[in-house]
């Protein structure tokens, strides 16, 4: 194993000291427990979205704390969710009277502790409330989910209900978008390498050359099926007609596509990527009208890509492009 880290013990600790440091204009890191924050927070009569997992990830969750986005991160250990505390502390260090949501990534650890954290700041009179994002059509159940994963359409509903909480909506209206936002995003993912854990130091699975691995989650589960590697056009047909047949999406309709590298997946190929499936909605009829293309929600230096479609309105498209200043996403600042 080779890695740019000091002791497996200490890397999660260690780059969230590098994550304040390169942007201490826009958030802050506090310790024990460990909670990314937002450098203005909490911001008086705005809802709090909160949202977070374990590292590895990155750039979610920490690189989308800040303006227009999250209140709060709460990293865990690589691959393991954050425990209760920790997310009670971010729900505290953000949260007034306007109340919070979290946004939970359909993993079992992570809905458990996120749900108790919850059930602490009611017990101390905070409004919060919680929603679990399931878009991965791979899987009904998998190693770490009853249900669906929750995958890369994590990204937009983080982005689309932070938007709405910066506008100054109530937490009624926060949540019932983010609801709606979960009934219109589906994701697939591919590998083609696993990563490897820093404290396990070997690839999560094994995977020969000339084989690609179709429906991985984000924390190096194996997929659904174990294929031959195909062209690009091979693949990414696959990709996207198990998403559009799931939701299902059809002629007319207008989407957000997102095209997301795993980490260790380069920009030229995944912009081939990119407008393939660009090509291939626009020959169902289906309306691209916005993109985000690049690793936003990773899986350590996997070799990998993800698709995922998010079906717009009016107020959808409104709320995507309203302005964001944080680590990962800036633009309208």
């Amino acid at each position: 194993m080779k890695k740019i880290i000091n002791d497996p013990k200490t890397v999660v600790a260690e780059s969230l000291r590098g994550l304040a440091a390169a942007h201490a204009d826009i958030l802050r890191v506090e310790d024990d427990p460990a909670i990314v924050v937002r450098v203005d927070a909490p911001v008086a009569g705005k809802v709090a979205v909160i949202s977070g997992g374990g590292s590895g990830h990155e750039p979610l969750h920490g690189g989308f704390v800040g303006q227009g986005m999250l209140a709060a991160a709460v990293p865990g250990p690589v691959f393991t969710s954050p425990t209760p505390d920790a997310v009670e502390a971010a729900v505290k260090a953000t949260t007034g009277d306007a109340g919070a949501l979290l946004i939970v990534k359909n993993y079992t650890g992570d809905v458990l502790n996120f749900e108790t954290a919850a059930e602490l700041a009611a017990a101390e009179g905070l409004d919060v409330r919680s929603v679990v994002i399931d878009d991965d059509v791979a899987v009904k159940d998998s190693t770490y989910t009853a249900g669906r994963r929750g995958v890369g359409g994590t990204v937009l509903l983080e982005k689309i209900t932070g938007a709405a909480a910066e506008r100054g909506d109530a937490l009624d209206a926060v949540e019932a978008l983010a609801r709606k936002v979960i009934g219109q995003v589906r994701s697939i993912g591919v590998a083609l390498t696993a990563p490897t854990v820093p404290h396990a130091g070997e690839p999560s699975f094994d995977l020969a050359d000339d084989e690609i691995e179709f429906g991985i989650g984000i924390h190096g589960e194996p997929g659904i099926e174990r294929t031959a590697v195909v062209t690009a056009d091979e693949l990414v047909a696959r990709m996207v007609e198990a998403i559009v047949t799931d939701l299902p999406f059809g002629e007319g309709d207008k989407v957000l596509l997102f095209t997301n590298s795993m980490g260790g997946t380069p920009l030229v190929e995944l912009y081939l990527a990119h407008g393939i499936a660009e090509r291939l909605l626009a020959e169902r009829g289906i309306v691209v009208e916005r993109r985000l293309v690049g690793p936003y929600i990773t899986s350590l230096e996997m070799q990998g890509m993800s698709l995922t479609l998010l079906k717009l309105d009016d107020e959808l498209t409104e709320l995507w492009d309203a302005p964001v200043n944080t680590p990962a996403l800036r633009w309208g600042i």
